[in-house]
């Protein structure tokens, strides 16, 4: 290890006051019905909220290669994992069955 990188308060108050308006969206979001993009507008806010927790909070910004070689690792594996469940959903045939 070479050094650490020394981050200002300035940016750290910054990236809080960006996660705390996006959870005041978030909130604000859950009061309105998108249809069908209710997951999406959702996933989409907590994703941004992710992102800046990595970057910043867990110094993900100012690390090697190989760090970020671990995170892609981590999206892509977490990609095939939602794929092949949504390709498994998609395939069943959903008739409904009473028993009993």
């Amino acid at each position: 290890m070479s050094g650490h990188h020394i981050v200002p308060v300035r940016v750290y108050l910054g990236i809080f006051g960006a996660l705390c308006i996006l959870t005041v969206i978030t909130v604000a979001a859950a009061q309105f019905d998108f249809g069908p993009l209710n997951n999406l507008v959702a996933l989409g806010i907590a994703i941004t909220k992710a992102t800046l927790v990595v970057l910043y909070f867990m110094h993900a910004r100012y690390s090697g290669k190989l760090t970020a070689l671990v995170i892609a690792a981590s999206a892509a594996f977490l990609f095939i994992l939602v794929f092949l469940t949504l390709t498994d959903y998609v395939s069943r045939s959903w008739t409904l069955t009473l028993t009993g």
